[in-house]
């Protein structure tokens, strides 16, 4: 603890220094593999910030939780003890920024149309700008992309989820979802996810193709269902006074390369997510399901009522501005 609370508080020194080391280091930390979209966009927005920065910066990238877990990778980023996350946007309801939960709400989404509407348009942006009295500078989005359900019995009606112990990421939307299904919902950092499907302590869980394939869930699940019920994605943020604080040219060329790294992150997320289905589809080891057109009204009759549910949590505002934006 101690050791922690001195790196802390030497980064935050750090972070305030008039005068910065050449080449400047930015810690760049996520919980997901490397070979995951959000782990290769963070790949490309090193290469191409320390490009457009002619090597000014060198962004050290640390995935799979090296640094930090769920639970504590933001409190790092805003000691200042790391630079840069793409934290899922379930996790800054703990901040007080509980709109960003509107992402979880299932069924919110048709369709990426529908969310490219949000996430490039004013209603994103209006969102991002929540963080910054928490210290934190919102700088984009990045998919993951839509997720399936997974356990070791079929999941195909609603009933069959009735008892099943389900690993969500903390976020009180999803715990509704899952209680709106009669599930149990059983909160848990991802790193932990594999061994916990393994050796049973749940018995399901919820993950986009890419995470649920570089994880090897398919090796300790049986059954899935593309339901595309909700979406998972991340925002890429930064400590807000090392930010504001960097010199105007090394800002820009960082700022270049976020843009371009989101083009990319946003494009290999989609071609991953096929590829890592039919991968898993080609291991046998996973048979999945795809929803009838009656099937899915089903889910989304038992699981609209999620968003009324979570709109004095979420505010009806937000609600409705994702409402107006994709119609």
């Amino acid at each position: 603890m101690k050791k922690t609370l001195v790196a802390s508080l030497l980064a935050s020194v750090f972070l305030s220094a008039p005068v910065w080391a050449n080449p400047m280091i930015i810690k760049f930390s996520h919980v997901v593999s490397p070979d995951t979209p959000k782990g290769k966009g963070a790949v490309r927005f090193k290469e191409l910030a320390e490009k457009y920065t002619e090597g000014k910066v060198v962004v050290e990238v640390y995935p799979n939780s090296q640094l930090y877990k769920d639970k504590e990778e933001l409190e790092a980023l805003q000691l200042g003890a790391v630079h840069m996350l793409a934290p899922s946007l379930a996790k800054f309801g703990p901040l007080g920024v509980r709109e960003f939960e509107v992402f979880d709400l299932p069924f919110i989404f048709n369709d990426r149309s529908d969310l490219r509407k949000v996430t490039e348009g004013p209603v994103g942006r209006m969102l991002l700008d929540k963080l910054e009295p928490k210290g934190i500078k919102g700088l984009s989005y990045w998919d993951n992309g839509f997720k399936v359900m997974s356990a070791n019995s079929p999941l195909k009606s609603i009933d069959d989820f009735l008892g099943l112990k389900m690993r969500i990421q903390s976020s009180k939307v999803l715990e509704a979802q899952f209680k709106a299904l009669d599930a149990v919902p059983q909160v848990m950092a991802f790193s932990e996810v594999y061994q916990a499907l393994q050796t049973g302590v749940v018995d399901g869980t919820e993950n986009p193709p890419s995470n649920m394939y570089t994880q090897k869930m398919h090796e300790v699940q049986k059954h899935a269902t593309v339901s595309n019920h909700g979406y998972l994605g991340y925002a890429v943020i930064v400590n807000k006074k090392f930010w504001e604080g960097l010199p105007e040219d090394i800002r820009k060329g960082m700022e270049k390369a976020m843009d371009e790294a989101t083009v990319y992150a946003n494009d290999i997320a989609e071609q991953e997510n096929e590829e890592s289905m039919s991968a898993m589809k080609a291991s046998g080891k996973t048979q999945f399901y795809e929803l009838s057109a009656a099937e899915r009204e089903e889910w989304v009759k038992q699981l609209r009522p999620v968003h009324k549910e979570m709109s004095s949590r979420i505010g009806q505002d937000v609600i409705d501005a994702f409402y107006k934006a994709t119609e």
